[in-house]
């Protein structure tokens, strides 16, 4: 079972990536500019990010199996349209549906961090996230090789297959769960804006993905911009095996996952946040051309990579602990901002390379990162003060030296509650249903 959704993963998100190795092939299909066909790849993140708001949530409310059969099912045909699309703006519209439905690795993430124990949910998240990332790299190659050969409609085509093949296996395998919430379906998506207020550390790892997210997105969107350019002249094949790079990242979420459940998610995150800033002054001497330009570009995207699916482990191990009973909730806002950061960061990434070239794309990913150090920073300031370590002993907190004499009336305890040893707690309804 484990397999199985890593494996849902791993397809559910390379439907979103792999329109990025074809973007030349798609405006040569349809005679549109460059610019014109990677509206493409911004259309079905936006999607995303619009799925992750609407349909997400449901994962509180609906059968896990019937609802990822259903998403994976309007998947392929979004995909089947968008390999038949006449004209560019018909490509927009269906990838935009592709977008949108195809969000079931962030149904199955909460899905499968409720099965397992708090100490080891950062490691269950690592390998899930490993199909997420070997989804991405290989459909980034998979459509890449294919295009070049037989067009660019034979990607669409061949994913809207394997999208329908795995939504029929889902159907026969994936057990039945019973849904945590009986919310009603716009109370659920109030709570997830709700819970973007009330909860700091989630507004914070929000913060973090979208700023890294909207600089890796920059980066390989205009990444095949680049290569198919007069510096390098490569087809779309070059994106793809360069994607195949970043397989190595398959290998460090999972022990990303491992430093988490270690150390905690915030070293994690300074330090994948400190190597999207390295990396984007390597990726900058890919501006030379050349074997020393390919070799920055190698480097400084499986760097990019590294960091940014690291830290996304570390955010989500954060956001995961804040509501168990939410979690779908919690992952809809995470998830929603990042994708939002990634929606914003194709569209900028694009106007910078027309006006200031690769190197202004860098340029960009280094003051993104910037960003996020910045709020990093504050956040550990915070978190060491002594007024902030002194409140997690105050009544708000929780903590059990906060609670005073004057709280405890004599309604409250019960004879059955008084021992010869003394006077025992007894766990209130709302305790119980947080536990």
């Amino acid at each position: 079972m484990t397999l199985l959704l890593a494996v849902t993963c791993a397809v559910a998100v390379g439907n979103i990536y792999f329109p990025q190795a074809i973007i030349p092939l798609v405006a040569a299909g349809l005679h549109a500019s460059p610019d014109e066909a990677s509206l493409a790849v911004t259309a079905t993140q936006a999607g995303y990010t619009g799925g992750m708001f609407l349909l997400v949530p449901l994962g509180d409310r609906l059968p896990h199996r019937s609802f990822l059969v259903t998403l994976l099912a309007l998947t392929g045909l979004g995909l089947l349209a968008a390999g038949c699309a006449p004209s560019l703006p018909f490509l927009l519209v269906a990838s935009a549906l592709i977008g949108i439905t195809t969000v079931a690795a962030q149904v199955v993430g909460p899905l499968a961090a409720g099965l397992v124990a708090a100490d080891r949910r950062g490691a269950v998240i690592g390998t899930l996230l490993s199909g997420s990332i070997g989804g991405m790299l290989l459909a980034r190659a998979f459509s890449g090789w294919l295009g070049e050969g037989l067009g660019w409609r034979v990607p669409y085509l061949a994913t809207a297959v394997l999208t329908l093949l795995l939504a029929g296996i889902l159907a026969l395998t994936v057990p039945v769960a019973t849904p945590p919430s009986r919310q009603p379906y716009p109370a659920l998506l109030a709570e997830s804006l709700r819970l973007l207020r009330t909860e700091p550390d989630l507004r914070r790892s929000c913060f973090y993905q979208a700023m890294v997210f909207a600089g890796f997105s920059a980066v390989w969107t205009c990444l095949g911009l680049l290569l198919g350019g007069p510096v390098y002249g490569m087809g779309a094949q070059a994106v793809g095996l360069l994607a195949l790079v970043g397989g190595a990242t398959m290998l460090c979420t999972p022990l990303a996952g491992r430093l988490v459940d270690r150390h905690g998610p915030d070293p994690v995150n300074l330090v994948c946040i400190l190597a999207v800033l390295v990396s984007a002054a390597v990726l900058a001497a890919g501006a030379w051309g050349g074997v020393p330009g390919l070799t920055a570009l190698v480097v400084g995207t499986l760097l990019l990579d590294i960091a940014m699916q690291s830290g996304m482990v570390a955010n989500q191990a954060r956001v995961y602990a804040l509501r168990p009973d939410a979690r779908s909730r919690l992952n809809t806002a995470y998830m929603t901002c990042a994708y939002l950061g990634g929606s914003a960061g194709s569209w900028l990434g694009v106007r910078v390379y027309g006006q200031a070239g690769w190197r202004g794309v860098c340029a960009l990913v280094a003051l993104l990162a910037a960003l996020a150090i910045a709020r990093h920073l504050v956040a550990l300031s915070m978190s060491s003060s002594p007024s902030r370590r002194g409140s997690a002993n105050s009544p708000s907190s929780g903590g059990t030296s906060g609670i005073t004499t004057s709280e405890i009336t004599t309604s409250e305890i019960t004879t059955s509650e008084i021992t010869t040893s003394g006077i025992t707690a007894t766990p209130t309804p709302s305790q119980n249903r947080g536990a």
